[in-house]
């Protein structure tokens, strides 16, 4: 599974081959060659069967790596902050229970919804909304990107909303969405600095974000975490905007922006002189590495998605909608 998320040219001279495929725009030579420039021009990122095609791919890879307990299975249809919460689930589950999920229940998606914007150059990718067997009546939001046509699309973020969460998008006469920049300065916060602004919320509170149980919730859950006796808690929040944890955004009706990112998290515990910091259970036993002992650091990667609104609108803070967080990693001494 590629990690590289550097834009690539793409030229393809197979002319069927560019009409059954549908997602290019295309000059034609003196000689009959056709040449795709897929970097520049301005286009779908797929189509609506693909993409069906690529959700019903994700979720038979999804269920086969969630039966067996092997994140191989399911390793080429999973990227970013998604990956990375996925993967360790399933060291996890695999350590604790290396004959497989007895507890597996498939996963059903239906009444899928696809909003698929047009854009310029690489990563291209869409939004799938859909309904589950799992998870009440929330819908589940995936985001599929993938780097070139060769490659298959993979989910770099999921989360769970409520359905009346899920904002309406800007769309065209054709019904394409429109994907903003991530140095777009005409919203509360630029898609590029919002990984960066909640790191640095977390620990100092502010004014870009709304209250809610993913902002000033979870800082009282934290400040409380503190005070527990004979116990300190320490807290280290990251911005994470790298390749596959690149921010991506959808413009809404409203002239705003639903973005999704990426932060990582550090959770270290370390006991008072004469105590021991309570024992893990079996699934972060199986991330940690060393003895705990005086402290645990625990290492989580999470995928958030907010409302960024548009300049001067409303109270002008950004809302957030939903988080995934996972525990990657941990470290005992």
């Amino acid at each position: 599974m590629s990690r590289d998320r550097s834009p690539r040219r793409l030229r393809r001279r197979d002319r069927n081959a560019l009409i059954a495929a549908s997602l290019a725009a295309v000059s034609l030579t003196a000689s009959g060659c056709v040449v795709v420039h897929g970097e520049r021009e301005v286009i779908p990122a797929t189509t609506k069967a693909e993409a069906a095609k690529a959700l019903a791919r994700f979720t038979d890879a999804y269920n086969r790596a969630d039966q067996a307990f092997d994140s191989s299975l399911d390793a080429d249809y999973v990227t970013g902050a998604l990956g990375d919460i996925d993967s360790a689930r399933l060291k996890a589950g695999h350590a604790n229970n290396p004959g497989g999920n007895t507890a597996h229940v498939p996963l059903k998606l239906s009444d899928a919804k696809f909003t698929i914007p047009k854009k310029a150059g690489w990563p291209r990718w869409f939004v799938a909304d859909t309904a589950a067997n799992k998870g009440g009546s929330a819908r589940w939001l995936f985001v599929f990107t993938r780097d070139s046509l060769s490659e298959p699309f993979q989910v770099a973020y999921l989360t769970l909303l409520a359905p009346d969460s899920v904002p309406r998008f800007k769309t065209d006469k054709d019904g394409w969405a429109e994907a903003v920049p991530a140095t777009a300065a005409e919203l509360a916060v630029r898609p590029q600095d919002l990984s960066g602004q909640y790191a640095t919320y977390l620990k100092s509170g502010g004014s870009v974000f709304a209250d809610g149980e993913h902002t000033s919730g979870w800082r009282k859950t934290r400040a409380k975490e503190a005070l527990k006796p004979g116990l300190a808690t320490q807290y280290i929040d990251e911005p994470r905007t790298d390749g596959d944890y690149a921010p991506l955004a959808l413009r809404t009706k409203d002239g705003g922006a639903l973005v999704f990112f990426t932060t990582h998290h550090y959770e270290k515990e370390t006991a008072a002189a004469g105590t021991s910091v309570p024992a893990p259970n079996k699934d972060v036993q199986a991330l940690t590495k060393g003895e705990v002992k005086q402290s645990l650091t625990l290492e989580f990667v999470s995928n958030e998605v907010v409302l960024d609104p548009k300049t001067g609108s409303g109270d002008g803070k950004v809302s957030m909608l939903g988080r995934i967080q996972g525990l990657t990693a941990a470290q005992g001494e």
